[in-house]
């Protein structure tokens, strides 16, 4: 009764008879009884809730007071000729009026709707017969057997609406034709062969689903349902129209998308006058079979086309044709009757030709975009009542020039097109929405913004403008618009004066451009501003006079050239600031932060320092993003993957995607990255990030076959999925680029796997080559495989009405029509591979793979390139999520790793990370891994793994080069996220330096750690001599076969943390004290993935070992205090190095039994 607990009204202890009064067997017993929702509840053990518990349903029964026996005593009767009496006998007057009160209440009560679906019923409940007043029952999703019984017609007397629903009753039931007050019936998805002579007795019946099945025909006993409207046989096997149709004279909506039609008869369509809307979506339609004296067919007012198969339409016959879609065919000319035409969807085929007559006065929308057309029809200037024109995706080279005379013209998008000039004449336009994005614009007419005045949306992105027309001077007349998109263009600084005439403008995209300057005068004008986008040019600077946009929240300024922190922290509605790869050196802020303010991200500014004071201020924001300078030039090594990524949240500012990257996966010749998608769904992402690494590490161990082990773990995760409860579902893509370790001399391999509409992309010679598929239901194997199992596609063209993706992670009660197999790819990376791009679908269906290549090819950082293609997805008009990881490669000519295990040439030069002048050396590290990590519903986020160019100048973040199993060991910088609780923001409060490589953002610090190959490596002649000359520090290596250092003791490279971070001794303050391992709790519900600890730095004690515990520590302890003085005479002392905690305080690592 714990799922219960919050309905349950009354609960006692009281003395309980069952039956009759006059029955010698009933005894008197105590029981606990309880009031739960609108039934009785009694226990059948005494004064417990354990055992068999007695429910009597009150609804419609009798509650009477029992004064012949008992004081203080009711009956308590169940309704129906099973009728069942309890009676219970309270302590107190007052209990007694309490329970008499609310159980009359209840027994007063009339039930005409219950709900039973996914119940797994096998059969129906016996109650349900005995309410007289039931009108609707829902049984879809359950088990029941065909017929509910004899009783039924009696039972449900008033019922008039019945869904029967996937129950897979494998035949037609019988019973539900005895129910003469009927009124609606669904039984979709039954499995049903046939549909009995019966059904015509139900003469009230008014809607009839019988969708998902395998009927073949109806029979025409059908007839007799008179007042039939309805009539759903979508997904079914008819191969023409049932000819029962004929007589049906009520029903008005044909519904048979989905089946096995392969011709459509325009001689059988006259048979049924009273049919207006024709729905035939998803059949193998190749043609209309049109007889010779065929009369025109005035009833038809919409017709549903789209899926199907034909190369050529001509509906002109349908002279009263309203409503038009033909979407995803393969037509190549369209004819049509225009009288009364008000729509035409007609995207995604291959038209060049369309005729449309007469002029369609009524038209209101028209979508012909992803087709090859060369022009728009001159008949869309006439049409007065056209208000949306879709012509995005041709091959358009102009307009029509009186197009914007259209006084009804609101909405025009011709993006995607071959456009050299807009039309000039624009005297009266009323267009609102303007899209002209990827064209080949050189300019926009002069005076667009003159006299368009009701333009409030403009995107004239992925053009070649180097100017802006100018707008109205008048501030009487201040300009309408809104929002202006001219990301990826040519502009200078000469068009941000022409900005000041949109006083009213809120969103301003001006990425990747050539502007250097922003004038602080013109800024300071824009005081309605409210998101702003200057990432990709050459600023210096932001200007001061940005405080005079007080409705400011989003502001993004990445890959610039700016020295100097903007004022952006004094606005009061700021939400986002994005000022990474940048080239800042200190951050200026306010006493208080804003309250708002939820995301900062500093990363790839390789001087910016922070002081003690600023790292506290920064602790409050929800997500604070930082790197750590490099500390100096590496020679000698090269790289052969570094990786960036970022993500953006879409809609109500939630992030639904997540990304993953673990740059040393496994043995450290591996790397593993992938980006998962849950569409508007925040937990399934972060599900996936947090568990398919470790779900792929486990089907490693088992094989070695790329396909095996990918599919395996979309199998596996998919069961976790359903085991964390969690119904719905999303997509992911996984790029794993593993190097043999038996076969030192081997290639690099990448295997892709993908479900759903995330995608990988490799750029192999400048040119994309696809990693993955997207299966929808365009697939023809799809196709077939959810029809074969009799799902619903619903006009959006989703399963169910749930996905449009046929193979996607989670949604498993829409098996085994969605599926969670990947497509799976394997590819041999070689020096012409030269990065490889992973995608959420927001990403895809703003930029194609040609362009996200082309865009990102000459941007050497990682992540400064996966934030551009981020910036221009969002440019382009993506409103969703999105996540984009880049993979830079620098694959050898002979393919295989350098690292001096590999015989690849002399040992790297040790890095600035050492102690009392020795080499660093430091056990196995374990994987390390990185995540996302995000916690906020912010609006943009990124982080950065190894984000290094392959020409790393001073001050250059670095690559990380995957060694092999064993070899040196050395550190260079990138940033690995770990996640835990630190509620000091991990600074003493005694120290005033900033700790390189460390920083929090309250409830998680990021360390930076990179490394290059996981073995611990002897030191050489030049090590040694320089631990001689330093006096040591450490104690040194005995003879005989390696072992692991032991990482509490100084002399390496400081002291190894919980969390696998290093930090030398002359620089650590103890910042990091305890370990971080702890997952920090996400607000969706899962919790983060953190970094990959090496497993003898997790230290868990149980509760009853404790006092043990601690006493093998102190004679550790002890023992290694002795140890100096036990040594051989041959071996010089050790040089006394500096005490790093008091002596009753315990080291941070101890090899003991546990």
């Amino acid at each position: 009764l714990s799922h219960l607990s919050e309905r349950i009204q009354l609960s006692g202890t009281f003395n309980v008879r069952k039956g009759k009064m006059q029955l010698p067997g009933s005894r008197w017993a105590r029981r606990q009884v309880i009031m739960c929702g609108t039934c009785l509840i009694v226990s059948s053990v005494k004064d417990s809730l354990a055992g068999k518990m007695h429910v009597l349903p009150l609804i419609g029964g009798r509650v009477e007071e029992v004064k012949k026996h008992r004081e203080h005593c009711l009956a308590f009767s169940s309704s129906g000729p099973q009728s069942q009496t309890y009676y219970v006998c309270f302590d107190t007057f007052t209990e007694y009026l309490r329970w008499l009160r609310l159980a009359s209440k209840v027994a007063s009560q009339r039930i005409s709707s219950v709900d039973l679906s996914c119940c797994s019923l096998e059969q129906l409940p016996a109650n349900l017969f005995y309410s007289q007043d039931l009108t609707h029952l829902n049984l879809k999703q359950n088990f029941l057997r065909p017929g509910p019984g004899p009783s039924v017609s009696r039972g449900f007397s008033k019922l008039k609406s019945l869904n029967l629903s996937n129950n897979h009753l494998g035949d037609f039931p019988l019973a539900v034709c005895s129910i003469p007050t009927l009124v609606e019936l669904n039984v979709s998805c039954n499995a049903l062969r046939a549909v009995p002579a019966a059904v015509g007795d139900m003469h009230n019946l008014q809607t009839f689903l019988l969708d998902g099945n395998h009927l073949l025909s109806l029979p025409a006993e059908m007839e007799n349902m008179r007042q039939l409207g309805y009539l759903g046989l979508s997904f079914n096997e008819f191969a023409d129209l049932p000819g029962v149709l004929a007589r049906l004279t009520a029903v008005d909506r044909l519904c048979m998308s989905g089946n096995c039609l392969e011709t459509l008869s325009l001689q059988a369509l006259g048979r049924v006058p009273h049919i207006k809307h024709v729905d035939l979506r998803l059949n193998a339609i190749r043609e209309l079979v049109v007889a010779g004296d065929s009369d025109a067919l005035h009833h038809v007012t919409q017709l549903d086309l789209r899926d199907n198969k034909l190369v050529e339409l001509d509906v002109t016959v349908f002279c009263n044709v309203q409503v038009l879609h033909c979407e995803r065919n393969q037509l190549g000319s369209l004819s049509l009757c225009g009288a009364s035409l008000k729509a035409l969807y007609a995207s995604s085929n291959e038209l060049v030709h369309l005729d449309v007559c007469p002029v369609p006065n009524f038209l209101t929308l028209m979508d012909l975009s992803r087709n090859r057309l060369e022009n728009v029809p001159e008949w869309v200037c006439d049409s007065p009542k056209l208000e949306v024109l879709d012509v995005g995706h041709n091959r358009i080279r102009e307009l029509p020039a009186r197009l914007f005379c259209n006084r009804g013209l609101r909405k025009l998008l011709a993006g995607h097109n071959r456009l050299t000039r807009l039309p000039d004449r624009l005297e009266g336009t009323q267009v609102e929405v303007l899209d002209v994005q990827h064209n080949q614009l050189l300019e926009l007419p002069p005076t667009l913004l003159l006299k368009a005045d009701s333009l409030r949306y403009l995107n004239a992105s992925a053009n070649g403008l180097e100017t802006l027309p100018p707008a109205t001077l008048s501030e009487e007349t201040p300009g309408a618009l809104q929002e202006l998109y001219v990301t990826n263009n040519r502009l200078t600084d000469k068009c941000v004066p022409l900005l000041t005439g949109h006083p009213r403008l809120k969103i301003l995209h001006m990425a990747y451009n050539r502007l250097q300057s922003f004038p602080a005068s013109k800024m300071a004008k824009l005081e309605e501003l409210e998101e702003v986008d200057v990432s990709g040019n050459k600023l210096k600077a932001l200007p001061t006079t940005i405080l005079a946009c007080r409705r400011m929240h989003t502001v993004s300024a990445h890959s610039n050239c700016i020295e100097v922190f903007p004022e952006v922290m004094q606005l009061p509605e700021i939400k986002c600031v994005d000022l990474s790869c940048n080239e800042l050196s200190e951050v200026t802020l306010p006493e208080n932060l804003p309250p708002k303010l939820q995301e900062l991200d500093l990363t790839g500014n390789p001087r910016l320092v922070l002081d003690h004071r600023t790292l506290e201020l920064l602790n409050n924001i929800r997500c604070f993003k930082i790197d750590q300078p490099s500390a100096g030039a590496a020679a000698g090594v090269p790289a052969v993957w570094s990786h960036g990524f970022t993500e953006a949240s879409g809609v109500k500012n939630k992030l639904c995607v997540a990304a993953l990257s673990a740059t040393n996966f496994c043995d450290n010749r591996e790397a593993l990255y992938g980006v998962f998608d849950g569409d508007r769904n925040v937990e399934v992402p972060y599900l996936l990030q947090c568990t398919m690494s470790d779900v792929l590490a486990e089907e490693l161990q088992k094989t070695k076959n790329e396909e095996e082990y990918m599919v395996n773990t979309f199998i596996v995760m998919q069961r976790k999925l359903g085991t964390a409860g969690q119904k719905l579902g999303g997509s992911a893509v996984l790029c794993h680029v593993k190097h043999d370790p038996l076969d030192p001399g081997g290639y690099f391999t990448l295997t892709s796997a993908n479900v759903g509409k995330c995608r990988a992309v490799l750029c192999r010679d400048g040119k994309p080559v696809p990693l993955s598929r997207s299966y929808v239901m365009s697939c023809e194997e799809e196709w077939k495989r959810v029809k074969q199992n009799k799902a619903i596609v619903t006009e959006d063209g989703k399963v169910n009405g749930v996905t449009d993706s046929t193979r996607i992670l989670g949604y498993t009660f829409l098996h085994p029509s969605v599926v969670p197999r990947p497509h799976v790819q394997s590819v041999t990376l070689t020096p012409r591979d030269e990065f490889f791009i992973l995608g959420s679908k927001g990403l895809w269906d703003s930029l194609a793979a040609e362009e996200a290549v082309e865009a990102v090819r000459d941007v050497p950082d990682a992540l400064a390139a996966a934030k551009k293609l981020c910036t221009l997805a969002q440019s382009y008009g993506c409103n969703d999520s999105i996540s984009a990881v880049v993979v830079r490669l620098g694959v050898p000519e002979d393919g295989f790793c350098r690292c001096r295990r590999c015989g690849g040439g002399p040992p790297p030069p040790p890095t600035a990370l050492r102690t009392g002048g020795r080499a660093p050396a430091a056990g196995g590290g374990g994987p390390a891994s990185e995540t996302s990590g995000e916690v906020s519903a912010s609006e943009m986020s990124s982080e950065v793994g190894s984000t290094a160019s392959d020409e790393p100048g001073p001050g250059g973040r670095r690559t990380l080069h995957p060694g092999g199993p064993a070899g040196s060991f050395r550190r260079r910088l990138s940033d690995a996220a770990f996640s835990g609780a630190f509620p000091d923001n991990g600074l003493d409060s005694d120290d005033e330096e900033p700790v390189r490589g460390v920083f929090s953002n309250g409830s998680r610090v990021e360390v930076e750690v990179d490394i290059h190959c996981g073995r611990a490596e002897p030191p050489g002649p030049a090590e040694a001599g320089d631990e001689a000359a330093g006096g040591g520090g450490g104690e040194e290596e005995e003879a005989g076969p390696p072992r692991r250092p032991d990482l509490s003791a100084a002399g390496t490279v400081g002291r190894r943390r919980g969390n696998g971070s290093v930090a030398p001794q002359e620089r650590s303050h103890n910042v990091i004290e305890v370990a971080a391992e702890a997952p920090l709790r996400r607000p969706g519900g899962y919790f983060a993935a953190p970094a990959q600890p090496d497993p003898d730095d997790q230290f868990i004690v149980p509760p009853e070992l404790e006092e043990e515990v601690k006493e093998i520590m102190k004679q550790h302890q002890e023992q290694r205090l002795q140890r100096p003085a036990q040594r051989p005479a041959q071996h010089p002392p050790p040089q006394p190095r500096p005490q790093r905690h008091p002596p009753d305080q315990p080291p941070d690592s101890y090899d003991t039994p546990l």
